[in-house]
């Protein structure tokens, strides 16, 4: 994607001078159809791991933004898409998703004031128990 943004008019702008009419988006993004499935797997899947990361609170400003309940969500979505794609995306790009997802389970547990029994945390429906 292009860092271009559509011209809004700004403060000292009258609201009727705004952008052009047409603004080229063909320029400001690149053709969905142009990007390969694995690259658009892998993408989401890096979004919801570093989005279930926060909210286990291994950000850096971690207690603020704590929330199991949307971690268990996230982790869940990640397993599902893992599990369903590996065999589509193969090993070279499933592993290290993985790899990724058994630490986000792990911490989860930990993160946890009553850990869940194995086999019953985030995603290990679709993953199976995970030990650390």
């Amino acid at each position: 994607m292009s860092d271009q943004t559509p011209q809004q008019p700004g403060p000292a702008e009258p609201a009727g001078s705004a952008a052009p009419a047409n603004p080229d988006f063909d320029a400001m993004t690149r053709d969905i159809a142009d990007v390969p499935a694995v690259e658009v797997i892998t993408t989401v899947a890096v979004h919801l791991m570093s989005s279930a990361a926060v909210n286990l609170g291994l950000a850096e400003d971690g207690a603020d933004h704590k929330d199991l309940d949307e971690a268990r969500k996230l982790i869940q979505a990640l397993a599902g898409l893992v599990t369903a794609s590996a065999t589509e995306i193969g090993s070279y790009h499933a592993a290290p998703l993985r790899d990724g997802l058994k630490s986000l389970q792990l911490a989860f547990r930990e993160a946890s004031v009553v850990p869940d029994e194995p086999g019953q945390g985030p995603g290990e429906k679709f993953t199976g128990p995970v030990y650390g």
